[in-house]
């Protein structure tokens, strides 16, 4: 039987604690699991707990967790994706596998030809709503450490603030990702469901991107960062 796992926003140690009201709603009354049952938690400091719930209530859960150890180490290759944003499920799917994948940071992109614009309240909760998106595929895949989710950005501003060493934008027509000698941190540049425009690529160029391209065939935004990610990770990360 698989150990129940969960990421909690708060330090933790050796000893007992009360969980957060999410985490304790979702264990007492979605889960129901009881006292005695063994659970596993994460805080994304790279370290892991193995305990035992204390108590199960309402609206609290009491653990005691009784052994740390170090958790899954991070890939070599340190990866931000610059994620054009889409629609609904499509940006949550980008998220939740660019996470499995190992992606270290990632920043929805507004570009020209993104159907999506969010304000204020509306953008606020899109935030939340991805960093849970990435939390749970954490629990899922045994990854120990969360990605930053950044709140979306102008593309302009996103290559101005783009660093790392090696920098990508996917193209169609452009040199295999092969050519690039291996990268220690690498940025990742995918447009939206339009695709980014011509003088959106060459606005990348300007900017140190080199146009690569993933093969013949052209992939859906929501795809593109699967393809992509895994490539990278085979030729220099972890894979």
């Amino acid at each position: 039987m698989r150990l129940s796992r969960f990421f909690i926003d708060a330090p933790l140690s050796l000893g007992e604690h009360d969980l957060p009201e999410v985490q304790a709603h979702y264990i007492g009354r979605v889960l129901r699991m009881a006292a005695g049952d063994a659970v596993q938690l994460f805080d994304g400091s790279g370290q892991e707990f193995l305990g035992q719930l204390l108590e199960v209530g309402k609206k609290t859960v009491r653990v005691q967790l009784n052994e740390a150890f170090a958790g899954q180490a991070q890939s070599s290759l340190k990866i931000h994706l610059g994620q054009g944003l889409s629609r609904g499920e499509r940006m949550d799917w980008a998220i939740q596998k660019a996470t499995e994948l190992g992606a270290n940071v990632i920043t929805p992109i507004v570009s020209e030809r993104c159907e999506v614009r969010l304000k204020d309240e509306r953008a606020d909760k899109r935030l939340a709503h991805w960093r849970q998106v990435a939390i749970s595929a954490c629990e899922q895949c045994g990854r120990s450490s969360v990605p930053q989710i950044n709140a979306p950005v102008l593309l302009a501003d996103w290559l101005k603030a783009c660093d790392e060493q090696l920098k990508l934008v996917l193209h169609p027509v452009a040199e295999p990702m092969l050519s690039h000698q291996p990268p220690q941190s690498l940025a990742f540049l995918i447009g939206p469901e339009g695709g980014l425009s011509d003088a959106e690529v060459e606005q990348a160029k300007a900017a140190g991107f080199h146009a690569a391209r993933l093969g013949p065939r052209v992939l859906r935004t929501e795809t593109a960062p699967v393809v992509a990610l895994a490539v990278a990770q085979q030729l220099w990360g972890d894979f």
